[in-house]
C-alpha cells in the first residue's frame, strides 16, 4: 500500500537515501536522522487518519512499502495508556521516531534463555518527546514502547527492514515475572481512510 500525502515523495526520497547506504548500521543512523528532519518539516504531514487513536489497541497503518528496497513505513497510532509488551522485531532493524506526543520507550536486554524461556534485564527507558527517533538493531531488538499520557494521543513512524508480518512477544510465566514464554504475534494493520 502506497498511501499519498502531502510531502509524500520528500520524506519517500529521504527514507530511499538512507536505506541505499546498505549497511545496517549507517542506515539506520542516516534513518535516524532522516526521520528527526521530516517530523519537523512542515511540508510533511500524515494523513488525518494517523490521529484518530483505536480504543481497544493501538492502530498500525501502513503507509509505504519500497518497490526498489523493500522497507516498509508504518504509522502508529498510541491511545493514552496504550503500549506494548516485551517484543521484538523477528531479526530486522527499524526506526521508530515520534510524530506526535510523547512515547516511554524501555529496552531489554537479554539476560538467559532456556529453551523457549528468556530472562531479560531493563537496559533504560526513555521518555522521547516529538521529533526524536531511536533505532533497533538485533540482537538488541527487545522492547517496550507505551503512551505515558492520560489524556494525549501519540503518533509515530515506524521504518521497518521489509514488512513486518510477525514478531516475538513475551509473557511472565504465571506467576513467576523473572521469566517469560515468546509466543507469536501475527500483525495486521488498521484500516486506513
Amino acid at each position: 500500500m502506497n498511501l499519498d500525502f502531502p510531502g509524500h515523495e520528500k520524506l519517500i526520497a529521504s527514507l530511499d537515501a538512507a536505506v541505499s547506504l546498505g549497511d545496517d548500521r549507517a542506515v539506520t543512523d542516516a534513518l535516524r536522522k532522516s526521520l528527526c528532519r521530516m517530523i519537523c518539516d512542515e511540508d510533511v504531514a500524515l494523513p488525518a487518519c494517523v490521529l484518530e487513536p483505536i480504543a481497544d489497541h493501538y492502530a498500525r497503518r501502513e503507509l509505504y512499502t519500497s518497490p526498489e528496497h523493500g522497507y516498509s513505513v508504518v504509522a502508529m497510532t498510541w491511545g493514552p495508556g496504550q503500549g506494548t509488551k516485551i517484543h521484538d522485531h523477528s531479526g530486522m532493524w527499524c526506526v521508530e521516531g515520534v510524530w506526535k506526543g510523547r512515547l516511554e520507550i524501555t529496552q531489554y536486554e537479554l539476560a538467559e534463555r532456556d529453551a523457549d524461556r528468556y530472562r531479560f534485564i531493563p537496559a533504560g527507558t526513555i521518555e522521547a518527546g516529538t521529533g526524536s527517533a531511536g533505532s533497533l538493531i538485533p540482537p538488541h531488538e527487545y522492547h517496550t514502547i507505551r503512551n505515558p499520557s492520560e489524556q494525549a494521543v501519540a503518533v509515530s513512524l515506524h521504518v521497518y527492514q521489509r514488512t513486518m508480518v510477525r514478531c516475538g512477544v513475551f509473557s511472565p510465566e504465571g506467576d513467576n515475572t523473572e521469566w517469560q514464554s515468546r509466543g507469536e504475534r501475527l500483525l495486521g494493520t488498521d484500516q486506513v481512510q
